[in-house]
């Protein structure tokens, strides 16, 4: 086991740095899902085809880390039916989440597939390098937020713009949770107990799914 890298509070001094630590808690954590984002594809078993980035080179690194605040479920996924995984930073908690290093424009590139946007445009990082958070919409997963910062380039990741408390909770399908689950067991700080009793604490899976539960996904045929 390794442990997870410490974020350093605090705002980068570059307004357009070149390369960021894209912070996922939901199931791009697994670099297989991530890689649909950046490359492109269809992914099998759901019902969206992704465009992918500009730049198709997956990311330089991939590191465990834990963020302040708690992931909780809400919405309706259309790729996965049940509910969305979502980072409220203001709550009080632990995010389990790995973070990618990539370009600023694969970056955008994510966000925007995230957002049903059509990637190749460039975000405008200022708001949330100089304030922590920048409201880009109403929708789910507009809102960035920088955590701060890891090796000196910017954590990055997007949310909504709603707290947990405010949110319409939704418990996840199967095969997200296995994708979440895989990825952070995949990041090699945590086992499987450990994300099994973790995942089944958060808001929306609590109650509807056990850790007993989530350690079978892991393990089940055709898991990721």
């Amino acid at each position: 086991m390794i442990s997870p890298r410490a974020i350093e509070p605090g705002r980068t001094e570059s307004s357009s740095p070149q390369h960021v630590w894209y912070a996922s808690y939901g199931s791009n954590t697994y670099l297989g899902r991530l890689a649909y984002y950046i490359t492109g594809g269809h992914h099998p078993g759901t019902a969206r085809t992704y465009p992918g980035c500009r730049d198709r080179r997956l990311p330089e690194r991939s590191v465990p880390v834990e963020l302040d605040g708690v992931l909780y479920f809400a919405t309706e996924s259309a790729v996965w039916t049940g509910g969305r995984a979502f980072y409220d930073p203001d709550a009080d908690g632990r995010v389990l989440a790995r973070a990618h290093l990539v370009t600023a424009q694969q970056f955008s590139d994510i966000a925007a597939q995230e957002m049903y946007r059509q990637p190749g445009n460039e975000l405008d990082l200022t708001g949330v390098l100089r304030h922590g958070r920048a409201v880009l919409g109403e929708g789910r997963y507009e809102t960035l937020v920088c955590p701060g910062t890891l090796d000196g380039a910017p954590v990055l990741t997007f949310t909504a713009p709603w707290p947990v408390a405010d949110a319409e909770l939704n418990s996840p399908s199967a095969a997200y949770l296995a994708f979440l689950a895989r990825g952070l067991l995949e990041a090699g700080a945590w086992d499987a107990a450990a994300v099994a009793a973790y995942l089944a604490g958060c808001p929306g899976a609590a109650g509807h799914w056990t850790a007993q539960d989530i350690r079978h996904l892991m393990t089940a045929p055709g898991a990721p």
